[in-house]
């Protein structure tokens, strides 16, 4: 009796595996004209380890609260004499700002830089958390490239006032 099976340490063939299983052969098998088929994509986006609750409601938190600041900031910078003069008190300067055609100019610039700034860093903050990517670190980070840049665009007038000048002037002699 002739086993036609291979025997230990043989190779079996593509042929001889299938027979062994109890397939039929290959040239039995019928010629699909159709294209593969492709699996669907799940209907939900997976979670990914990195995100959390937490960092949910962290990243939300500080998105919340960038977006009061940048209300309240954007509004005062539309009123940049006012603003200004606190901080020429507040700093304890003697003069009143009066550099108005600049501080029009450039607080009205920081205001919609402030908001074109928040409202980046929400979308990349979304983006990412339904991604299920951690994404508390976005608002702060967005934070403080929106703060240097207003903060530039806010120290072009002040630099240019009269009253801050004297203000640097008599700090300089001290």
């Amino acid at each position: 009796m002739t086993d036609e099976r291979p025997q230990y340490g043989e190779i079996a063939t593509l042929e001889e595996q299938r027979k062994a299983a109890g397939l039929p052969p290959l040239d039995a098998m019928p010629v699909a004209a159709e294209s593969p088929v492709v699996p669907e994509a799940p209907t939900t986006e997976p979670r990914r380890a990195g995100s959390s609750p937490v960092d949910r409601f962290v990243t939300i938190a500080l998105l919340a609260y960038g977006l009061v600041n940048v209300v309240v900031t954007g509004l005062s910078y539309l009123d940049f004499s006012t603003a200004m003069n606190e901080v020429l008190r507040a700093v304890g300067a003697d003069g009143e700002f009066t550099n108005f055609a600049q501080g029009k100019l450039w607080g009205t610039i920081a205001a919609v830089v402030l908001a074109a700034g928040w409202s980046f860093t929400a979308y990349f903050s979304i983006r990412r958390l339904r991604s299920g990517r951690r994404g508390w670190w976005v608002p702060l980070v967005g934070a403080a490239v929106t703060l240097f840049v207003a903060s530039i665009c806010v120290a072009i007038p002040l630099m240019n006032d009269p009253a801050f000048i004297a203000f640097m002037d008599t700090m300089a002699a001290r």
